[in-house]
């Protein structure tokens, strides 16, 4: 993989102009000492990942791994429980701190070699996380919050944005996810399925330039899968650029348009879903994929 050498700016143009789709700008020269750079390449990468690893006492979790997205684009992460999925995705918005490696987002750079870590880390894990929004598996709102409050509150919080704003652009990102009814339920009221969508509403209303999503569908019923994968696929649809770990193996093979397969901390297999699920080059990968298809 290229390193990261140069600038130029560009932007994805929405599908649908329902939502609008954030626009990616980068601006020439050298990264700056706050943590932020840019990417130039033949294929403009908004993610890049290089060498990235991250141990937990003697178990290692992720063993060099390297990969990026262009933006747009919705990569599927799969692989058996316990692979370092949810490691990698929790290094990528700086939940976990990794040991080494390399996260370039956007246009913020984290790194890291030799255990070091950068005098200026809280200040680019915030502008990270400004950059990227992540949905978990068990939906974590606000129980004492309503919907909307719950939208409403990180721009608030993070960006400043007055009250009034902030609740306009959450009710606007609610009525995306099918929740105008429900602004004012608190969390409580509200099914598995209702949850999950406001949790990605709230993402949302931050206007991240990517979507982490960690088994987002693992903790509902079964008859509640479809509409939180739809609005991934609407997202997807209308530009979002999104980053998934499911077990959810149709849903990845339908609509990704790049599958990731780690195995004991290691990428063993890259590709689109016709090859990765259709002709698997990898034993292991083929040996997973059996059960499922």
């Amino acid at each position: 993989m290229d390193p990261p050498c140069g600038v130029r700016a560009f932007r994805v143009r929405p599908r649908h102009a329902s939502l609008p789709c954030p626009k990616f700008k980068a601006v020439r020269g050298r990264q700056s000492a706050a943590g932020r750079g840019t990417v130039e390449g033949p294929a403009r990468q908004l993610i890049t990942v290089e060498d990235l690893r991250k141990s937990f006492g003697h178990a290692e979790a992720l063993r060099g791994i390297s990969f990026s997205v262009t933006p747009s684009s919705l990569v599927v992460i799969i692989g058996p429980s316990g692979c370092g999925k949810s490691t990698l995705l929790r290094c990528l918005n700086g939940l976990e701190l990794f040991d080494s490696g390399r996260v370039h987002i956007a246009d913020v750079t984290l790194e890291r070699h030799d255990g070091t870590v950068p005098r200026d880390l809280r200040h680019r894990l915030r502008l990270l996380r400004e950059e990227v929004g992540m949905v978990f598996q068990s939906f974590n709102l606000f129980p004492h919050m309503t919907v909307l409050a719950n939208a409403a509150k990180a721009p608030m919080v993070v960006k400043g944005m007055g009250r009034d704003d902030a609740e306009t652009r959450a009710r606007a990102v609610l009525a995306k996810v099918g929740l105008s009814d429900r602004l004012d339920y608190y969390p409580s009221q509200l099914s598995g399925g209702q949850q999950q969508r406001a949790a990605i509403a709230r993402a949302l209303t931050m206007a991240p330039k990517v979507m982490l999503y960690d088994e987002p569908t693992s903790s509902l019923d079964p008859t509640l899968v479809h509409e939180v994968l739809q609005i991934m696929r609407q997202l997807h649809d209308e530009g979002m650029t999104q980053v998934v770990v499911t077990h959810e193996m149709r849903f990845a093979r339908d609509a990704a348009d790049r599958i990731l397969f780690m195995h004991e901390g290691l990428l063993v297999e890259e590709g689109p879903p016709a090859e990765v699920f259709g002709a698997p080059r990898d034993p292991r990968t083929r040996e997973f994929l059996k059960s499922f298809l």
